[in-house]
């Protein structure tokens, strides 16, 4: 895993495989029409231990609470 930098950047060093994820969730179905991954999905891919699509689908969980860049809060 990338070491956790000063500054924020450990983002930018925790996303290796850009649209990996994405691709696994179209290949299983687990896509929505919006083109967002089935949160359903996302669980039962994060609980499945120390997997390489595991660890992709737990850092999404992570980023998907983070505020989106841009965007102010009402």
């Amino acid at each position: 895993m990338a070491r956790k930098k000063k500054g924020g950047k450990w983002i930018k060093g925790a996303i290796q495989r850009k649209g990996a994820l994405t691709k696994k969730a179209k290949a299983a179905g687990a896509v929505t029409k919006k083109g967002t991954i089935e949160k359903g999905w996302l669980e039962k891919q994060a609980s499945k231990g120390g997997t390489t699509t595991a660890r992709q689908a737990r850092l999404a969980k992570t980023l998907a609470k983070m505020p989106k860049r841009g965007k102010k809060k009402k």
